[in-house]
């Protein structure tokens, strides 16, 4: 819901700056270009950002293998209570059954640490490339003469931009310029 009233806010804020841009009696309509950029295009595509998702991948997949091998043994324990059920005493069954339990919340408390730590893994991540792909899209940008970049947004993301011309996609020339300026 917030995304969506962000980004009605931003395609407010666009549609005003292009009106007043229009609207400005020292400028001429064709002085004022815009562009559009896919950032997460950018990250996922180029060489540095490759990496550091590879990184991030890597991270999680040892992350993952400690959590299922902790997960199968709360399946073997579990089976092993099953079946030992019928030979031991109630006070006996008690005690396993509180293990088991302080187990099973050692476990999801676990868990909960993991996807904690990778969600602010992935949100450090996003905010340091996008500050890095910012510096990149200003160098095209004013290569370019451009006045205005926005951000394009995806399918997993905020989609502002419904339609764009193909010639006003900076997304490849900000990939190279990220590139060369983060090797």
């Amino acid at each position: 819901m917030a995304r969506k009233v962000a980004g009605t806010a931003v395609l407010a804020l666009v549609a005003a700056f292009v009106i007043l841009m229009g609207a400005s009696s020292g400028l001429a309509a064709d002085a004022f270009k815009m562009g559009v950029l896919d950032p997460q295009e950018v990250l996922e595509k180029s060489k540095a950002g490759k990496r550091s998702l590879d990184a991030l991948k890597e991270y999680a997949r040892t992350r993952q293998k400690l959590i299922t091998s902790e997960e199968d043994e709360l399946k073997t324990l579990e089976k092993q209570l099953r079946e030992q059920e019928s030979g031991i005493t109630e006070t006996q069954k008690r005690e396993k059954e509180a293990k088991f339990r302080a187990k099973l919340q050692e476990y999801q408390k676990r868990v909960q640490e993991f996807n904690g730590e990778l969600q602010g893994k992935q949100k450090e991540l996003v905010d340091d490339y996008m500050k890095k792909i910012a510096v990149a899209t200003k160098a095209v940008a004013e290569k370019g003469g451009f006045s205005l970049v926005v951000d394009k947004g995806s399918e997993t993301t905020l989609k502002i931009v419904i339609y764009n011309k193909e010639a006003i996609d900076l997304t490849g020339e900000v990939l190279k310029e990220f590139d060369k300026q983060n090797k």
